[in-house]
């Protein structure tokens, strides 16, 4: 995605590049990217609700790329925004110490986060009679051993699939500064790294450990793998990268990939083609199943055939939206935007809140009915909290203070003026000297 998102940068055509920023232009807010990154945290939300029938309608149900690859990309490109410029202006260990500070914040999320869900779901236990709400997530090694699992919990060395997420974007956002640093030697240099890096992780198998009780356990997100895609968004931000043209061929292209990986990935497409379901059965038992067997569609490394996906929707997002961004500023996609614009906080409250979706589906059943209400409602209560964290940001409480202060400074100063006249009241009450009498008191009048 490009647009008003892209600031000015500008590179020397030698060797060593730079970005000059000496009176950077304060961007207009995007639409795009805060409404994509608010339809993928309504997207998580349904997809992480236990045998939630909504789920069957997300896009993970068309094509190997899905909300995670949306959430990824946008982040990559909102975090070119919001650091990319300190970077420049302020130096690169300032900008440095913005990104850990972030990093920080997400830690502490992610903490926060696995404690509340891993609280509910015991409580829930405690009074469940059939489901164990547990188990579900695979917390027992927690409760079990919590001290081992603890202090895997802070060292992110025990990461259970469910919470798998907010360490990836962690060690994705650790990788900023050194990106960063190649660029300023050379930008060729900072886009070889990361295809460096993801190359290397995706042959040599590097992973990073989930579990201290299972060595085979691993991130189910590999930050070496999906950095592709968040550095993908930050180098089109930071214009290092050109998007390309929307053009009819480059238009047809991605449609067909699209379709084709929703024929590849949806097994179900093929029974309208008996014939084609045959061979497609025949290499899939055979091993010739290049997309899976390869890993070219596997999630955990961020298989090379996800990212071609993505690209390809994304191409046609931002194809479908040319010259009609402005179409996103509607109303009706205001709790859209919002959400996107207060991810973080709403990514963590909507991976608490399906859980106990899914509770109270297990309670009052899953008809049309009652997923709608609990679906809707989730989604309301994440639009709402949204809607308080921006007024929370706006610092309400300031606006207080200087109608406070105003007030007070005009009672002062009309009290002063009251006793300024009290004053002169008095003044000119006291008898009168007329010297040309002898300095006897002459009455006022």
């Amino acid at each position: 995605m490009r647009g008003q998102m892209n600031s000015g940068e500008h590179h020397s055509s030698g060797g060593q590049q730079t970005e000059a920023a000496h009176h950077p232009v304060r961007r207009i807010r995007d639409p795009r990217l805060d409404f994509f990154r608010g339809i993928a945290m309504l997207i998580i939300f349904i997809a992480h609700v236990p045998w939630n029938h909504w789920a069957n309608f997300i896009p993970a149900r068309f094509g190997p790329s899905d909300a995670t690859e949306m959430f990824v990309f946008c982040s990559g490109f909102a975090a070119a925004i919001a650091f990319g410029g300190t970077f420049i202006r302020a130096g690169f260990w300032m900008g440095t110490a913005r990104v850990v500070y972030r990093v920080f914040t997400l830690y502490i999320a992610h903490i926060m986060m696995f404690l509340s869900i891993a609280v509910a779901v015991y409580v829930a236990n405690l009074y469940a009679v059939e489901e164990d709400y547990v188990s579900s997530l695979a917390l027992n090694p927690f409760f079990e051993n919590p001290g081992q699992q603890l202090v895997g919990l802070f060292t992110l060395t025990y990461v259970p699939n469910y919470f798998d997420i907010m360490p990836m974007y962690i060690g994705v956002l650790l990788m900023m500064p050194l990106v960063v640093l190649a660029q300023r030697v050379h930008t060729g240099l900072a886009i070889a790294f990361v295809l460096g890096l993801y190359v290397l992780q995706f042959n040599q198998q590097w992973d990073l450990p989930a579990a201290p009780f299972n060595d085979e356990l691993v991130w189910f997100f590999n930050p070496l793998g999906w950095q592709l895609l968040f550095f993908t968004g930050f180098a089109l931000s930071r214009k290092w990268i050109t998007a390309p043209p929307v053009t009819r061929p480059l238009v047809i292209t991605a449609l067909a990939i699209v379709v084709l990986g929703f024929l590849v990935w949806n097994r179900a497409a093929w029974k309208a083609f008996p014939e084609v379901m045959v061979l497609y059965d025949v290499l899939s038992d055979s091993g010739a199943y290049i997309g899976l067997d390869l890993g070219l569609l596997g999630k955990t490394d961020f298989g090379f055939g996800r990212y071609i996906h993505f690209m390809a929707l994304a191409y046609l997002a931002v194809a479908m939206l040319k010259g009609r961004e402005s179409f996103l500023y509607a109303p009706i996609f205001n709790p859209i935007r919002k959400v996107g614009q207060q991810a973080l906080v709403t990514f963590v409250v909507s991976m608490f809140l399906s859980r106990i979706a899914g509770m109270i589906l297990d309670v009052i059943g899953r008809d049309g009915w009652q997923l709608t209400l609990v679906n809707l409602g989730g989604m309301g209560i994440l639009v709402g909290v949204a809607y308080f964290i921006g007024w929370y940001k706006t610092q309400p409480w300031r606006a207080v203070d200087r109608h406070v202060n105003s007030a007070q400074a005009s009672a002062h100063r009309v009290g002063k003026a009251s006793v300024f006249e009290s004053v002169q009241g008095k003044a000119g009450d006291k008898p009168q000297t007329d010297f040309s009498q002898g300095a006897r008191p002459v009455p006022a009048e």
